[in-house]
């Protein structure tokens, strides 16, 4: 075998850096090496839809670490491969290009491939997904030709596009499929709000709206075409409907799993030495009610590398973090701290109108998630009301002139 590590890393984004850090910072001292499908160092993802694509950050600062941060510490980067296949029994992986690397212990931190359009059309020039970065540089080349964009998805990354795109002055329609933007992350109430701020800001926000194909002329895109026969004429489509997780190596040969690869407490997966961080881990999470389930966060893919990390090194570890997202759009920043999934009562603590205000969602009497929208006190003291699990009076979280902290410190 021409390569062989004792710790190989396949995907070199936020989850397999952070375990790349993680061992060296507990003084693993065996060989490492990190293979990313990229030609880049691992850098950060979420500013690609926001500050990068803007021209806010120059690349260079969304680097998760310098070039030679990883020379110093003896990692190996093998980047612009892809792993194609495992063998768990002779303990390799090997790649597009038909190189066979051995491991000693393998973490499979891949996160996915953004889910793309099956209708007629979703292959134009002019079509775009956001999840690396030369699917962002892509749109900024063809930015100074666009007058109108059509975006597909109100989650976060098709709402912050669509800010950048409203900021760069394009005519901007954002399609989505069901009756609310954020409906699988937020409540209602959130959902309204920045529906009304993205339509303030000139974005034609159309819910409930359902994608037939995509038109085009000399193989570029020219319009979408919805199912009541509307066609909205367009110069770029951006596609934001989540990813699929990728883990199909690993189910290849008998890893537990389906939506993700599963994971135990310490992100094992049902493979010998093989473990799993990151957005493609199915985990058992104590927030979510202990129900298996993938989180698509940085947070995530941070905090499962360090208990992986730890658990190379021997300590006895579990991941039990407390989710949180955010997400920068127009002149608000949202922080979400727990998962609202479940919740039967909303909490709303100051105005919205004063647009700095957050949601506080309720489970059975409990404080299980917060949405925090230019707020960040209530953001940082409302992470303990999380992960007590804490019963307290609705009035009193209602009233924003009470700091969170004080109204728990009185129970």
């Amino acid at each position: 075998m021409a390569q062989a590590y004792d710790v190989v890393i396949v995907g070199a984004g936020h989850g397999g850096a952070q375990a790349a850090i993680a061992l060296r910072q507990t003084k693993f001292e065996g060989t490492i090496a990190m293979i990313g499908d990229e030609p880049e160092l691992p850098y950060e993802r979420p500013p690609l839809s926001k500050d990068y694509l803007a021209g806010d950050k120059a690349f260079e600062r969304i680097l998760i670490r310098q070039p030679a941060f990883w020379e110093e510490r003896g990692i190996a980067m093998l980047l612009g491969q892809r792993v194609t296949a495992v063998d768990p029994a002779a303990h390799t992986v090997t790649t597009e290009e038909g190189a066979v690397i051995g491991y000693g212990t393998l973490i499979w931190a891949t996160g996915g491939a953004p889910r793309t359009l099956s209708c007629g059309g979703h292959d134009l020039a002019g079509v775009h997904t956001v999840r690396t970065r030369a699917d962002a540089d892509r749109m900024m080349e063809e930015l100074d030709g666009v007058t109108r964009a059509v975006v597909i998805g109100g989650g976060y990354i098709g709402l912050e596009a669509a800010a950048v795109l409203a900021k760069f002055g394009k005519q901007v329609i954002l399609l989505e499929a069901l009756d609310r933007v954020l409906a699988r992350v937020a409540g209602e109430e959130l959902s309204r709000f920045y529906e009304a701020e993205h339509r303030a800001h000139g974005v034609d926000v159309r819910l409930g709206a359902k994608v037939d194909c995509l038109e085009g002329a000399d193989d570029k895109v020219t319009g979408v075409r919805l199912h009541d026969g509307t066609v909205l004429p367009c110069e770029m489509v951006i596609v934001g409907i989540g990813i699929i997780p990728a883990v199909a190596p690993l189910l290849a040969v008998g890893a537990e799993g389906g939506n993700g690869v599963k994971v135990d407490a310490q992100c094992r997966t049902s493979l010998p030495d093989v473990f799993a961080i990151g957005d493609c881990s199915l985990h058992g999470n104590g927030f979510a009610d202990g129900a298996m389930i993938r989180v698509e966060s940085v947070q995530n893919a941070n905090d499962q590398a360090n208990v992986v990390a730890k658990t190379i090194m021997g300590a006895d570890v579990a991941y039990d973090a407390v989710p949180w997202f955010w997400s920068n759009q127009y002149d608000l920043r949202l922080q979400t701290v727990g998962l609202s999934m479940g919740y039967d009562q909303v909490i709303e603590r100051g105005d919205p109108a004063s647009r700095s205000f957050s949601l506080i969602y309720l489970k059975d009497g409990k404080v299980i998630a917060l949405d925090c929208v230019n707020a960040t006190k209530d953001y940082v003291q409302g992470r303990a009301l999380v992960v007590s699990g804490a019963v307290l009076d609705p009035a009193k979280l209602a009233d924003a002139s009470v700091p969170l902290k004080e109204i728990a410190a009185g129970f």
